[in-house]
């Protein structure tokens, strides 16, 4: 803001710097300020005082002078008060009151006045209150001091009190105090809702009256011009500021005179922000707590009023479980967890793990109810162990096991029985595997068959052809009678508690004797009825089929008696009798189903193994839509590598056999590791004490799973304390280049059984320089093992007597040592054969022969009767009468 000069001399200011307003000369005083060197300067110090509100309070509006209807060019002036005159600060109240008594309504005064007269009362009941209060207060002091005993003269007060007690004011009653209370709480309250409703109104006509002013102020003012200039004259009163200047603005060309806005006592200040309409309508007065909060106070004073009750609640406890997830499962704090196990002694962490004693332990110290569960809940309720109903049942066809020696005729019999040639497509002419068959007979009746293998390799397999079937056929040879797979058969068969039909075959031979046959059975605890037992027997000739028709008769007698039923009407539940792995069909399983109907497009759940139905086969390789009890069919659609024997059952969802067939293959694994960690300190100790036994590597590969569990149960079984097979792996199906990988990393043998090696495969085992061995049976896989593992084991060394040799004299020779010169005796001796040194028939020294020589030329052998030369390597103890022992070390190749 720049100054500029006007026609009368006075400074004008310009609105380019912010209006200010000067002191009044006789505000102002002089100072002198001292400096170095003797400098002296007078400044001007100018002395403000503190703006008083009174005056903005009392301000009235200028009265309106006709304005010039054009305005040239609008200037402000800063008016300078004369020199001797003084002007008073405050206005008369009469005044002020009149002037804001003009800009109230009718309502707003009655409104006022109503106000007013509510304070009024108010002070008056206030003055009421401190009178009462303040008798009160005097009438306690004066009891109080009546009480107090005085002690001037203590004999003089005991007799005073004796002559003249002093009369105590008479109290109230307790009811009389609580009525006094409640009725003085009652008028408190009456009192403070009529304040809080004069309050309201007073606020209400206070935003009314004000919108109306700044209304009527808007109006009476327009907005100031650009250009103003102050000029000097009268103002009026109202108009005085603090400092006792005047302020008013005035037109160039003599318009209205308008004052400056000021801020009455009263008035509330001008809001700040953004106008919205809640506010703009809210007329409530001031502000009022929410019901929410209220809620949320009254909430919170219960819980402090009333603690909280706990809640006990039933926690399911796994085999395992961290310190946290218990805790959280009870709603408790880690840390009470942690306290409840240091009270049982252990001391853990919330990330450690406890077993689920302890957690239930814990568990009933905080006082909640233990529920324990196990990884293996979820089998519970499969298969449906529930009992089928009797009228549910309906005849099923008998299942048939025929068990006996190898090539004792077991197949050879189901051929004549099924009219087709199984033996001839058989390597080696015995069965490698459990097969599963069905026989229509002339009447009508259904037989199932398995035939399983008679080699001892194959007990595992035998054994599960005797759980799953209702009847067992034990079949002996008349000419070769009862063999050691024959005990073991009939053990199988009295161990599965089902019945056993003797049938005698090969009859039509001459050397043939049944009589021997049932002898011999006795033995084992098989009493046929020919000797007075319960046992049927059959005399039967698979090669010309005679009686045939009697054994199948007795096999439906048999049936008969057992009254063999199933529910058909259910989900499939039934065993895996033998899985393989074929090209093009993936894994596929044959299954034995025992009641309930498998249908296609059914989940189900074999082992570790989960899938979903494809297709089905029955045993003439034709499609089946479905399989019913004592039906073995072919399915396709395996996830996974099932074992012969497991359990085959039908899921509900995909979902529950997933997780079941995930649970199983993880206990495979644990059992797995488990069987091959390391053992105990004793066992290493003794390991090592002993010497680790050399391994055979083998990675045996079969076409079917019972054949692979055979073979290395058998070469399993052919290992000592010094050697042993260990096999990396056994499964089903081709040789894999990872297969061949595998046998790479640990220098392995392949056993193919009735499988081939794809040309990948062959060309990385030839590369790698891996021995593939082919088989398509079984007794070549053991005897070669067994040849192999036979030359792993230390050869046995045998000691050969050559001679013997008496010193007669001793030669010292320099830079040869000793030499004895001897007489064979008995035998010839050898050069660089084996010595002993005898000194009176004991042992003196035992080493090789350096040097034999006969006269002065070295012979490699000298005979009984010649003198010799002999020298020891490294050892010249020689002496007269001495005898040297001849002999030589042969190692002997030992054998399994």
């Amino acid at each position: 803001m720049t100054e500029t000069n006007d026609k009368d001399g006075r400074k004008a200011l310009s609105l380019n710097k912010p209006l200010e307003a000067k002191k009044s000369a006789g505000g102002n005083s002089q100072v002198r300020q001292s400096f170095t060197h003797g400098r002296s300067k007078t400044v001007q110090v100018e002395v403000r005082k503190k703006r008083s509100t009174l005056g903005l309070g009392s301000q009235k509006p200028a009265a309106a002078k006709p304005a010039a209807p054009t305005a040239a060019k609008n200037t402000l002036h800063v008016a300078k008060p004369a020199p001797g005159k003084k002007k008073s600060a405050d206005t008369p109240k009469s005044s002020a009151s009149k002037e804001t008594a003009d800009f109230l309504t009718n309502d707003e005064k009655a409104a006022r006045m109503a106000a007013l007269e509510l304070a009024r009362e108010q002070s008056l009941r206030d003055a009421a209150e401190r009178k009462a209060r303040e008798e009160a207060e005097a009438k306690e002091n004066a009891l109080k001091a009546a009480e107090e005993p005085q002690t001037e003269d203590d004999s003089a007060n005991e007799a005073e009190a004796s002559a003249e007690p002093v009369k105590k004011p008479k109290r109230r009653s307790p009811e009389e105090r609580r009525r006094a209370e409640e009725e003085e709480a009652r008028r408190l309250l009456e009192e403070a809702n009529a304040t809080k409703n004069a309050q309201v109104a007073v606020h209400r006509e206070k935003v009314k009256s004000s919108a109306k002013d700044e209304e009527i102020r808007r109006e009476a003012k327009a907005p100031p011009p650009r250009n103003l200039r102050t000029v000097e004259g009268d103002a009026p009163a109202g108009n005085d500021l603090a400092g006792g200047r005047k302020k008013t603005t005035k037109n160039a060309r003599g318009g209205e005179e308008r004052p400056s806005p000021t801020r009455k006592p009263n008035e509330q200040r001008r809001r700040s922000g953004r106008l919205t309409i809640g506010e703009a309508l809210d007329d409530r007065g001031p502000k009022q707590r929410s019901l929410a909060s209220i809620r949320r106070a009254r909430k919170k004073q219960q819980q402090m009023a009333e603690p909280p009750q706990k809640i006990f609640r039933e926690v399911t406890i796994p085999e395992v479980i961290s310190v946290q997830e218990l805790a959280n499962r009870m709603s408790e704090r880690s840390v009470d967890v942690i306290k409840a196990l240091m009270k049982l002694g252990i001391m853990a962490t919330a990330n450690q793990t406890i077993d689920a004693d302890t957690a239930e332990l814990v568990v009933d110290e905080l006082g909640h109810k233990a529920r324990r569960i196990a990884e293996s809940d979820v089998e519970i309720g499969l298969g449906g162990e529930e009992e089928d109903s009797p009228e549910d049942l309906q005849p099923r066809a008998p299942v048939v096991a025929v068990m006996g020696h190898v090539d004792h005729g077991k197949t050879s019999l189901l051929d004549a029985l099924r009219k087709s040639d199984v033996v001839s497509g058989e390597a080696g002419g015995i069965t490698q595997h459990i097969g599963a068959y069905q026989v229509t007979l002339a009447s009508g009746e259904v037989i199932t068959f398995l035939d399983t293998p008679g080699h001892e390799a194959f007990t595992a397999m035998r054994m599960r052809g005797a759980q799953v079937t209702d009847i067992v056929i034990l079949v002996v040879a008349a000419d070769d009678s009862v063999m050691p797979q024959t005990i073991e058969a009939i053990k199988h068969a009295k161990a599965a508690g089902v019945p056993i039909i003797v049938a005698i075959n090969k009859c039509d031979k001459p050397a043939a004797d049944p009589n021997k046959v049932r002898q011999e059975l006795l033995q084992h605890e098989i009493f046929v009825e020919d000797m007075g037992g319960d046992v049927l027997d059959v005399e039967v000739s698979a090669k010309t089929g005679a009686g045939l028709d009697k054994l199948q008769e007795a096999i439906l007698l048999q049936a008969e008696v057992l009254e063999l039923k199933a529910n058909a009407n259910r989900s499939a539940h039934g065993t895996v009798v033998e899985a393989k792995l074929e090209t093009g069909r993936g894994m596929v399983g044959t299954v034995l189903v025992k009641r309930g109907t498998l249908h296609v497009g059914d989940y189900f759940v074999m082992g570790p193994a989960m899938g979903k139905v494809r297709a089905l086969l029955d045993y003439r390789g034709q499609n089946a839509q479905e399989a019913g009890p004592s039906v073995p069919v072919e399915v396709l659609g395996i996830q996974g590598t099932p074992t012969a024997g497991d359990d085959f059952v039908v899921t509900e969802t995909e979902s529950q056999a997933k997780e079941i067939a995930t649970y199983r293959q993880r206990m495979d694994k644990d059992k797995k590791v488990t069987a091959t960690a390391r053992g105990t300190i004793e066992q290493m100790f003794s390991a090592i004490k002993e010497g680790t036994a050399d391994e055979l590597p083998v990675v045996i590969k079969a076409d079917v799973q019972g054949s692979a569990e055979a073979i290395t149960s058998a070469l399993e079984n052919l290992g000592t304390d010094e050697v042993a097979v260990k096999v990396l792996l056994s499964g089903v199906g081709g040789i894999t280049e990872s297969d061949v990988s595998l046998a790479t990393a640990s220098r392995a043998i392949i056993i193919a059984f009735n499988t081939r090696a794809n040309k990948q495969a062959r060309e990385e085992a030839e590369s790698q320089g891996i021995d593939i061995q082919y088989y398509s049976v079984i007794y070549n896989v053991i005897d070669d093992m067994r040849a192999m593992l036979s030359g792993m084991l230390a050869p046995t060394l045998r000691e050969n007597f050559l001679g013997y040799a008496e010193i007669r004299e001793v030669f010292n020779i320099s830079k040869v040592g000793k030499i004895g010169g001897c007489m064979v005796t008995e035998g010839n001796v050898k050069r660089g054969s084996k010595v002993r040194l005898l000194r009176d028939d004991v042992v003196i020294h035992e080493g090789t022969l350096s040097t034999l020589k006969r006269f002065k030329d070295e012979v490699k052998e000298v005979k009984s009767g010649m003198e010799c030369g002999m020298a020891f390597e490294n050892y010249h103890d020689l002496k007269v009468g001495d005898f040297i022992e001849c002999f030589e070390v042969e190692e002997v190749a030992r054998e399994l």
